[in-house]
């Protein structure tokens, strides 16, 4: 890993043993992108790269040179109208109403680590050694604007995290209307665009697409990053899949509006833009104020998709996550909500947690329904108190009984709401998000707190660490259930009324590092309506979220594989519910909710009280066997094998560091009839080993060396194959097995 200047030529060259990273001093002092990719030789002159050429209908940038534009310059921090006509990364509306800038080189500085971020989510590093750090300084004489790119190279992988911040060291107030984390030329448009669209209960599936000339973009102007889109995309050669091929990731590690674009010009170049969203957004930057932009992470491989996501699994599990469960094995959980909803008091809630314990789970957790006058979804929210109706000894009494028992428990909030119904609401109704003079529009019977004020978050804070301090609490469970509407905030002045998106998530993340920070050992769980907002920005404070509400174990197969592009295993919340399913009615076998629900945090949504005593005895076998392979499971190489999102049969695998042991998920959706003899095709073993392999505990006969389950392939062809003979019948449909690989 290496950050090197040539002062001749002012080029620099960030690289590891994958990428190069290359860019340059124009002549006009811009700063010029020359390369991104796999690692090439350092050599001092790279201009060769820099190519210039007199096209008709060009703006010059020198009167001298007609082949100097920046229309046809890869640039690093675009600017429009400078001759640029593309959508820029940065846009300062200045007293007089322009918005030109002409940010010229001035310095720049190498480090080694990697700085934090002031009061943003971001990557870290643990010691100097495994980061290089290089701050390039830009300004703009006419407004006095200075503009510093951040770009941070690891020394593992093909990872680069980029960020900028804005200084006003002008005698004049700016207002920034646009303000990218990262802008990235490339050389050409041969490439497949993939995003993760959806909407609730169905978050995070993979769409393909090609690039074409004009826009291709996901965006979101909810206030959260939203189950529609995630702030991740990628972009990949056409030839590439899982194995092989050139791949980029783009992820922001952001949880509020943003914007993932990709603009291809008629010369089909690409410029990739990546932030917070512009619309809607405009930040007052008074002399002296200075403005940092969420970090944006991109990994590039010349391996496929395969190793793009075990790439971000790595550095998104051990240094984007942070604290006490960072590496550690998440508890095995059993949550109330579908098994009581709103209707239990705290004998009901004894009773099921005593049940969960006969079984082996170890956390117990209480979801909504607790406080205030929280008896149904109308009232209470913002009222952090304990209803002692429900709850005779309150939040500590019945944390003391869980605990007695054996069990952690574990607790739902959902700070950033408050009902209209509710104490707060009445002592503080200037404390929501709402437009003067206008209506102010409900969502699940609430209004959304105006984080962006201090006292707010103050008082919601005092409320959650009391309950925090004086109760056993080892789990907290963060909801957020509706997107922000009327974004006014009466604590701001009009001409800062674009910066309340912004505030408002800034106030969230204050709120979780205040709370992390004092109770460090509490494991938390962000939620938000289930997956709308499962981010890598949450994941800074809670190394694990609630995937989506909907936990039916066919539905999940996409959402999971999905997520698994840009998130760790590690991340994902998914857990055994009932059947029929709440979401979505299916009635799917129980083995195969387990076996799904194995490949993230595992636990259980459903009162075990209810099940027969042969479906008891299968929740033991499964806690027991979470158990014995979470660590793998959370921990290990993550390889997706077949897609559900082409396939009738989707499979998936976690490997050992060490690959002497691996685990392997395989989930058919429809039983056919004479169906083909079926092989899988494995990944990430050691060809040179051989293995033992188990199919639902049950060891299969013979020795299987690595190459020959990879290249020739497990057998999974079952009774579908078959003619009919009951004896040889399994479940049928949502069919699923487990193999254990035992070098």
């Amino acid at each position: 890993m290496s950050i090197l200047f040539q002062k001749k030529t002012k080029t620099f060259h960030l690289f590891n043993q994958e990428i190069s990273y290359i860019m340059t001093v124009l002549p006009n002092g811009h700063l010029g992108q020359l390369y991104f990719g796999r690692k090439i030789h350092y050599k001092e002159d790279f201009s060769y790269l820099f190519e210039q050429v007199c096209r008709a209908m060009t703006a010059c940038v020198f009167d001298d040179n007609n082949g100097f534009s920046l229309e046809h310059t890869r640039q690093e921090y675009g600017v429009y109208g400078t001759t640029d006509f593309r959508h820029p990364a940065v846009s300062v509306l200045q007293e007089n109403g322009s918005t030109l800038s002409d940010f010229v080189y001035e310095s720049h500085q190498i480090e080694k680590g990697k700085p934090k971020l002031p009061g943003l989510p971001a990557t870290y590093t643990e010691s100097e050694e495994e980061a290089e750090t290089l701050t390039v300084t830009l300004k703009d004489a006419l407004t006095g604007i200075v503009l510093e790119l951040f770009y941070t190279i690891f020394a593992e992988g093909g990872i680069i995290a980029r960020s900028a911040r804005l200084r006003n060291e002008g005698r004049t107030n700016v207002r920034l209307t646009r303000v990218m984390s990262l802008c990235l030329d490339l050389p050409d448009s041969d490439y497949e665009w993939l995003q993760f669209s959806g909407a609730w209960a169905r978050e995070r599936h993979l769409k393909v697409r090609k690039l074409e000339q004009g826009i291709q973009a996901v965006d979101s102007i909810r206030g959260n990053s939203s189950h529609d889109q995630n702030p991740f995309i990628v972009l990949k050669r056409p030839t590439a899949d899982e194995d092989q091929g050139e791949v980029m990731g783009f992820s922001l590690v952001y949880s509020g509006n943003f914007l993932a674009q990709a603009q291809v010009d008629t010369q089909d170049t690409t410029r990739v833009l990546l932030g917070i969203h512009p619309f809607g957004f405009g930040w007052k930057l008074e002399p002296g104020e200075s403005f940092q932009t969420p970090e944006a992470v991109v990994v590039y491989s010349h391996k496929g998709l395969g190793d793009m996501s075990r790439t971000f699994h790595r550095l998104y599990r051990s240094r984007l996550a942070r604290g006490y469960w960072r590496d550690r094995e998440r508890p095995i959980l059993n949550n109330n909500w579908e098994a009581t909803y709103f209707d239990f008091t705290e004998e009901r809630l004894v009773e099921i947690a005593k049940k969960a314990k006969e079984c082996g789970v170890e956390l117990f957790v209480l979801d909504d329904g607790w406080f205030g006058a929280r008896r149904n979804d109308h009232a209470g929210l913002g009222d952090w108190i304990p209803n002692e109706d429900c709850l005779p000894e309150g939040i500590v009494g019945l944390a003391e009984k869980i605990e007695d028992l054996g069990m952690k428990f574990g607790l739902w909030f959902e700070p950033e709401m408050v009902n209209p119904d509710s104490d707060l609401y009445r002592a503080h109704p200037d404390w929501i998000l709402q437009t003067p003079g206008r209506h102010a529009s409900l969502g699940r019977y609430q209004y959304v707190l105006d984080f962006s004020r201090q006292e707010v978050v103050d008082c919601i804070y005092g409320m959650m660490a009391k309950i925090l301090s004086e109760a056993k609490v080892s789990y907290i469970k963060w909801d957020m259930n509706r997107s922000i509407t009327e974004c006014y905030s009466g604590a701001l002045p009009a001409d800062r009324q674009g910066e309340v998106f912004h505030r408002y998530i800034l106030g969230v993340y204050s709120l979780y590092e205040r709370l992390t920070s004092e109770f460090p050992h509490v494991l938390f769980e962000s939620c938000a309506s289930g997956g709308g907002r499962f981010d890598p920005g949450l994941l800074y404070y809670a190394p694990q979220g609630w995937a989506s509400d909907d936990s039916d174990a066919v539905e999940r197969l996409k959402i999971q594989y999905g997520t698994s592009f840009c998130y760790p295993l590690s991340s994902i919340g998914s857990h055994v519910s009932v059947t029929p399913n709440h979401q979505v009615y299916r009635n799917t076998p129980l083995h195969t909710r387990a076996n799904t629900a194995y490949f993230g945090t595992f636990g259980y949504e459903l009162d075990l009280n209810k099940l027969t005593d042969e479906e008891l005895c299968q929740v033991k076998e499964q806690v027991a066997f979470m158990k014995q392979y979470r660590s793998l499971i959370q921990f290990g190489d993550f390889y997706r094998l077949s897609s559900p999102f082409e396939k009738n049969v989707t499979a998936w695998m976690a490997v050992s560091e060490d690959k002497s042991l691996a685990v392997v998920g395989w989930y058919r959706v429809l039983n056919g009839a004479n169906m083909p003899l079926e092989r899988l095709r494995l990944k990430g073993l050691d060809e040179n080993r051989s293995y033992w392999v188990m199919e639902d505990g049950q060891e299969k006969k013979g020795l299987y060396y690595g190459d020959e389950l990879m290249y020739a392939g497990l057998i999974t062809s079952d009774a579908a194959t078959a003619d009919g003979d009951p004896k040889k019948a399994c479940c049928g449909d949502f069919d699923s097995r487990i193999f254990i690989l035992k070098a």
